[in-house]
């Protein structure tokens, strides 16, 4: 007899334990069903939208200033190239006037070398 007394007991306990896990899981589904009616509410659908838009509006902006400022520094890039390149050319042109008086020398020394060698 008492074998059916524990048995009852548990029964019992098992029931009221399913029981509380059931009206606790209703409390838990009833509040997350209101978290989720006021995340999916106009008002808050709203805000994001308008936050959307206000962090849209940043982003373009930085993107121009970006922008501007990636153009700003291409123009002095371009302009430093054209001078370096000026530059250059400039030194090429005394180079090559510098390379040609040393021929003209080069060939006066090897013609006097050879006249005195060869005696003519």
């Amino acid at each position: 007899m008492e074998n059916k007394k524990e048995k009852k007991e548990i029964i019992d306990t098992v029931k009221e334990k399913a029981t509380e896990f059931v009206d606790d899981s209703k409390e838990v589904l009833d509040f997350v069903k209101n978290k989720i009616d006021e995340t999916l509410s106009e008002e808050n659908i709203e805000k994001v939208k308008l936050k959307a838009e206000e962090l849209s509006d940043k982003a373009k902006e930085k993107a121009n200033e970006f922008a501007n400022e990636t153009k700003e520094t291409f123009e002095e890039l371009k302009e430093n190239a054209s001078e370096i390149a000026g530059e250059a050319a400039e030194h090429l042109a005394d180079f090559a006037e510098d390379a040609k008086e040393e021929l003209k020398e080069v060939k006066k020394k090897s013609k006097n070398f050879f006249q005195r060698l060869f005696g003519k």
